[in-house]
């Protein structure tokens, strides 16, 4: 899998994310909340399970950039080799970060989710020392 495939995974991973937790609120919508509840800073109730997706969501807004840069960098430096060897490994950490979110947030799964999330900015140091030496 290239660089350019793992960000188009990650960034549909990202949409994805935004799309449930939207369709989640259009739901509310039709069963009779007002479409002006979910105003910034007010804390409207919600299942745990949207809310935790919500924060799935902003965690990958977070790392998107980086990753993007990373690798649009790489490929605009003819360094593709760099970033093609670990950008799959990069998706597959923040998939199973995003999944493990989900799933819950006892004391080992925000362990959990801490390693894939660790994984992730090592992948990105490294790759961005490839880039630079």
């Amino acid at each position: 899998m290239s660089a350019l495939v793992a960000l188009i995974g990650f960034t549909a991973w990202t949409l994805l994310l935004v799309f449930i937790a939207v369709n989640w609120r259009a739901l509310e919508i039709l069963r009779g909340v007002k479409a002006d509840s979910w105003t910034r800073g007010a804390e409207r109730e919600r299942p745990s399970m949207v809310k935790r997706m919500e924060h799935a969501h902003f965690n990958c807004l977070e790392n998107l950039p980086v990753f993007a840069a990373i690798v649009l960098a790489a490929y605009a430096m003819g360094k593709q080799p760099v970033v093609d060897t670990l950008a799959c490994y990069v998706l597959i950490a923040r998939l199973a970060q995003s999944l493990v979110h989900i799933m819950g947030v006892s004391h080992w799964m925000v362990m959990l989710r801490a390693a894939f999330y660790t994984a992730q900015v090592l992948m990105f140091f490294y790759m961005m020392w490839g880039l630079v030496a």
